[in-house]
């Protein structure tokens, strides 16, 4: 467990807890463990050496072997990338050749000669039925020796990883953060946190727990360890019910809820009938979510409990035995008669549905009236509504232009996507003009006022985390629609999976379009070699795991944009499946060394949503020849099975436009502000460190700042977000 904890922060702070053990002479496997780190793309900071070398050895091998461990999951390095073309990318063959010597082999093979006639006599082959297609046909070893010692280059990856306090303080500091956390974290975030929840439970709490699924990982564990539960709706009662059942505390997915423990059944009927009686208005939020509260009523038996009497009552609503009269019904009689000025008066008491209502308001408007009292309604309650909010609806607005040829991009929270044209009526202009500038200002009234602010130049295109299901876990992940430079020759994807019960074919797939988004090509099991680069070979069955690889030299790539995808051929999904991930590589243009090399990746997440065809980023070629990764996270739904990437062009180029074409509000836009405001900002120099504190913004942080700085890198990005 100890292990694990650990683990948690080196993923989530890239810190190594300071270890706890005897002093003595571990110079030594200090530097053997600086060496390993170095590896695979990481290395202590000089701190951390110097700190691990005044402890006794037995102290340093401790620390290594799970910090190692830690890493390399971070990076894909703890599994065995194989490859089916053995001296992948060298010795790749045309397509068309290397099936017809798959079938040349099958007929020579005793026991597949007789049905490879048969399907010849048809005109049809299936390729999976040819022994040697599909399978690895040599051994991980013998890949390993056709291929050189990787030749390090400048650009090669070396993630710092910072000396932190003791494991405690480590432990207590990610919690605060992740549960007091103003923007939803992602699911396997939320799993970090409910680990965390139950190891903190009898320490320091955030203030506040601002997201209502945090909120109910949170009073899980509080409900285990026998503290008061934080409950303000009876919403939060029905996710903390969830929580307890094992299921999406979002309430995205139906909850099958499990037989309760008597404690806890009374504790969430307590909990019910203090939150209506303490705000009866509040019944009415039952209603959203009606199904789920009556199968929720068939586990507790509230009329077992007449000491609950309002607990009964929230029963008797999903029933339909009661009315109430929700808030949202109350806004949608106004709005259905008309009465924008109304409407607008009844949503001032709750602020954030006046946000998210503000588009609908400003097209029912019909008088400049009515415009302007929903501008003046911003206004008066802006300082109530949580930063995420006011900076969603600032981004929404920035791409409500009046633009004809708009697309509507909808993303569930899931990653799961589609595209439609907007046909809705313009915002006018004037009032998304005067709504941005008031955003804007509320936005720069929040944000610290540090004296000097150091911005690494890299992280301005960085989209603001506004969600954490705008995002997957991994290194190197950035959220949805961040732009980052992409500096190498070489472009090497890679996609690992392990299937978990059955059969599973997973393909991994490059779509090269135009600047109009037009295919140029692609490379695939169907295109295994092109002048753009080359595919490693189709692994269709991965009971121990497989790999595949595309390898791209940028310089000779045809088109404007790069769009990898994972599609799922046949069996699993990427949620069944045991592990699956993908990730990609750059490499100087003369290095060799193994498929996969873990000092090169820069970018390794976990596939884990919906649909069949995963998209995880794209790339952009500018006018001056370099290259930018577009961050996507997206998932389309696909076919039950026999996905290609030929099947999907036409959608994913689509989808890729809508959303390269969306901008979306960024690092550099608070920067922005902040020097509007006052502060200085200056770009980042590593030559010039000051030794005062300041505030630092970068894609990873820098050594020798003074202790007392204040660091954001991508790890607490959402600590940017104002509150």
């Amino acid at each position: 467990m100890v292990h694990r904890l650990e683990s948690l922060v080196v993923r989530h702070a890239l810190r190594l807890p300071a270890p706890a053990g005897p002093a003595g002479e571990g110079d030594v496997a200090a530097r053997q463990f600086d060496a390993a780190l170095m590896s695979v793309g990481f290395k202590l900071s000089a701190d951390a050496l110097r700190t691990l070398s005044g402890l006794s050895e037995s102290t340093v091998l401790g620390t290594a072997a799970p910090t190692l461990a830690a890493v390399r999951g971070m990076t894909g390095d703890h599994v065995e990338h194989n490859v089916y073309f053995k001296d992948f990318p060298a010795n790749v063959p045309d397509t068309f050749e290397f099936w017809m010597r798959c079938v040349r082999e099958a007929l020579e093979d005793g026991k597949a000669r007789s049905g490879v006639l048969a399907q010849l006599r048809n005109g049809v082959i299936n390729l999976l039925t040819l022994p040697s297609y599909g399978n690895y046909r040599h051994s991980y070893e013998e890949m390993l020796a056709a291929h050189d010692e990787l030749t390090a280059a400048v650009g090669d990856r070396l993630t710092v990883l910072h000396l932190g306090g003791t494991l405690e303080d480590e432990l207590s500091a990610l919690y605060l953060a992740l549960a007091g956390s103003s923007t939803p974290l992602g699911d396997e975030h939320l799993a970090d946190l409910k680990v965390l929840a139950e190891h903190c439970a009898d320490g320091p709490q955030p203030e506040t727990i601002p997201v209502r699924e945090n909120r109910a990982v949170v009073n899980e564990a509080r409900l285990k360890a026998g503290s008061g539960l934080l409950l303000d709706t009876v919403t939060d009662v029905l996710r903390l019910a969830c929580a307890l059942s094992g299921g999406d505390v979002s309430l995205q997915e139906p909850t099958r809820f499990r037989g309760l423990s008597r404690p806890a059944r009374r504790a969430l009927l307590a909990g019910l009938d203090e939150v209506v009686a303490r705000a009866p208005a509040k019944i009415a939020d039952v209603l959203t979510h009606r199904e789920a509260f009556k199968r929720l009523g068939e586990r507790l038996h509230p009329h077992e409990h007449p000491q609950w009497p309002y607990a009964a009552e929230v029963f008797a609503v999903a029933r339909g035995e009661k009315k109430a009269h929700s808030f949202d019904s109350r806004v949608e009689a106004l709005l259905g008669a008309d009465d924008v000025s109304g409407a607008v008066l009844l949503l001032k008491s709750a602020p954030g549905k006046l946000f998210r209502a503000l588009d609908r308001l400003l097209r029912t408007a019909r008088t400049q009236e009515e415009r302007d009292a929903v501008v003046a309604a911003v206004e008066e309650v802006a300082p109530e509504v949580s930063g995420r909010v006011v900076l969603s609806v600032r981004e929404y607005l920035h791409n409500r232009s009046g633009d004809t040829d708009r697309k509507r991009v909808f993303i569930n929270r899931a990653g799961r996507a589609h595209v439609t044209d907007d046909a809705r009526q313009a915002v006018p202009e004037q009032e998304r003009e005067r709504l941005i500038a008031v955003l804007d200002a509320e936005t720069a009234r929040r944000l610290p006022a540090p004296e000097r602010l150091l911005v690494d130049p890299d992280v301005l295109g960085v989209a603001l985390p506004l969600s954490g299901r705008a995002t997957s876990a991994g290194l190197g992940v950035l959220p949805r629609g961040s732009v980052s430079p992409v500096d190498g020759e070489l472009l090497r994807f890679f996609v690992y999976w392990k299937q978990a019960r059955k059969v599973t074919d997973y393909d991994l797939s490059a779509l090269l379009l135009n600047a109009e988004y037009e295919t140029v090509s692609w490379l695939s099991y169907t295109n295994l070699r092109s002048m753009d680069g080359e595919h490693s070979g189709d692994i269709t069955d991965a009971p121990d795991g497989a790999s595949e690889f595309i390898n791209l030299r940028l310089g000779a790539v045809r088109g404007t944009y790069i769009v990898p995808q994972v599609n799922i051929y046949s069996g699993e999904g990427f949620e069944e499946a045991e592990e699956s991930f993908f990730g990609f590589m750059l490499r100087e243009g003369e290095q060799k060394g193994r498929p996969f090399e873990a000092r090169t990746v820069r970018m390794k997440s976990e596939l884990r949503g919906p649909g069949r065809v995963a998209l995880p980023l794209a790339f952009r070629r500018a006018r001056d020849g370099s290259w930018h990764a577009r961050w996507l996270h997206l998932y389309l739904k696909g076919h039950p099975a026999y996905n290609r990437v030929e099947g999907n062009q036409v959608s994913v180029a689509t989808l890729v436009r809508a959303v390269v074409e969306r901008e979306q509000l960024t690092v550099g836009h608070l920067a922005a502000l902040m020097a509007n405001s006052g502060t200085e900002v200056t770009t980042w120099d590593p030559e010039s460190v000051p030794d005062v504190p300041v505030t630092y913004i970068g894609l990873e942080r820098p050594e020798g700042l003074h202790p007392e700085s204040v660091v954001i890198t991508p790890e607490n990005l959402r600590d940017l977000i104002p509150e």
